[in-house]
């Protein structure tokens, strides 16, 4: 069960930064995180008071608070980071952040066995690989480098919090949506700045049409992520948090594969490599 929640959590991110990669270039980013959040928070709102998860309520609450502290500033900060490029350093860059969860799984006393400590590391390589790593070519922005290492651990950060904000199903609806509200408080206040220093929350010259029309595709990248987050807590919950964090950062083969099948964006050998590669330590992990 850790292992298929884990996938499914990590087809649920890669597809969702697809989308928000492919939205920011319509859009601004910080405008893309707050409307998908809105959505997010809409759905979960409707499914707490449907299932009387509100009265779960209780002070692992402030575990997925957190969560929704660090999450906007995490993904802002990656779509920034995608936007400074290049994609094919920031994308396995943005999978270091496994190393949060998974040392916490270790310091709390979760001991893999050898084949699973041998998946984990041909997963991360193969997932660092996926990514494309351009080893020659322009060199890298600094603040892209930090840009991208700031949103990997807050990524890190969320698998870690949101994991120990529930010990039910319903429980973890209502997490999932105090995880949400905060994000959109986060990032509403943020927005509303921005705006008051003159900085649109559109492209210059467009209304409130072009975000009717891309509201479908935005309320996909939200509840694709939250999704990932519930799949990651179900994981996390019914198997070791080292081998459900590293399962789930195969995200960006997801996203590279998206790519190769919607804007027909070839892979290059290493990618392939690397996706064969995460492929293989996904099987020693579930062996384990």
């Amino acid at each position: 069960m850790t292992a298929l929640f884990a996938l499914a959590t990590a087809v649920l991110w890669g597809l969702a930064d697809f989308g928000g990669g492919l939205l920011t270039r319509r859009i601004p980013a910080l405008t893309v995180v707050v409307v998908s959040q809105i959505a997010a928070v809409g759905v979960l709102g409707a499914v707490v008071l449907g299932t009387g998860a509100w009265r779960e309520a209780g002070p692992q609450l402030w575990f997925a608070v957190g969560a929704g502290l660090v999450g906007p500033v995490a993904m802002l900060s990656f779509y920034k980071a995608l936007a400074l490029g290049p994609m094919g350093v920031v994308s396995p860059l943005g999978s270091l952040g496994v190393v949060v969860p998974v040392g916490a799984g270790l310091l709390l006393g979760e001991r893999p066995g050898p084949g699973q400590f041998a998946g984990i590391a041909v997963a991360v390589v193969g997932v660092v690989l996926a990514g494309g790593p351009e080893l020659r070519g322009a060199p890298v922005q600094r603040r892209a480098v930090v840009l991208t290492l700031v949103a990997a651990f807050g990524f890190g950060a969320v698998m870690a919090l949101i994991a120990q904000a529930s010990a039910t199903v319903t429980g973890l609806f209502l997490a999932l949506f105090v995880q949400r509200v905060t994000n959109v408080a986060v990032g509403g206040a943020a927005l509303w700045a921005r705006t008051r220093r003159g900085i649109p929350a559109l492209p210059e010259g467009s209304d409130l049409r072009i975000l009717w029309g891309l509201l479908p595709a935005l309320a996909f990248v939200g509840l694709a992520d939250v999704a990932a987050n519930g799949t990651y807590s179900v994981a996390a919950q019914n198997g070791p948090v080292t081998v459900a964090a590293v399962l789930s950062s195969l995200y960006p083969v997801i996203t590279a594969l998206a790519a190769f099948a919607v804007l027909k964006e070839r892979l290059r050998t290493v990618q392939a490599a690397g996706a064969g590669l995460a492929l293989a330590g996904t099987v020693l992990l579930a062996a384990g």
